[in-house]
């Protein structure tokens, strides 16, 4: 059911990330790019409810988190994936 919703509905702007002292445009382009990675590993036939869930579950654990700006970006690809398929086996 992917083909039901647009990964660009779950993008953030840098004013959706509210105040990281200066780092907002740092913090939003990470989140979306989190997004479209998590985006890709979702199989075509997830229900919409489910990709929702996943997909903002994301900002739910990652909200005034300072790993978004100081972990190794690979760190947070390996979490969000861990997140993704973890998030699947629970649900499927």
């Amino acid at each position: 059911m992917k083909d039901l919703v647009n990964v660009q509905d779950y993008l953030f702007a840098i004013t959706d990330v509210g105040d990281w002292e200066g780092d907002e445009e740092h913090v939003a382009e990470t989140l979306n790019d989190l997004i479209h990675i998590a985006w890709e590993r979702l199989p075509d036939d997830t229900e919409c409810e489910l990709i929702d869930e996943i997909i903002n579950g994301i900002w739910e654990h990652l909200r005034g988190d300072m790993a978004v700006i100081e972990a190794d970006f690979e760190e947070l690809v390996d979490w969000v994936t861990h997140y993704v398929d973890s998030s699947l086996d629970e649900k499927m």
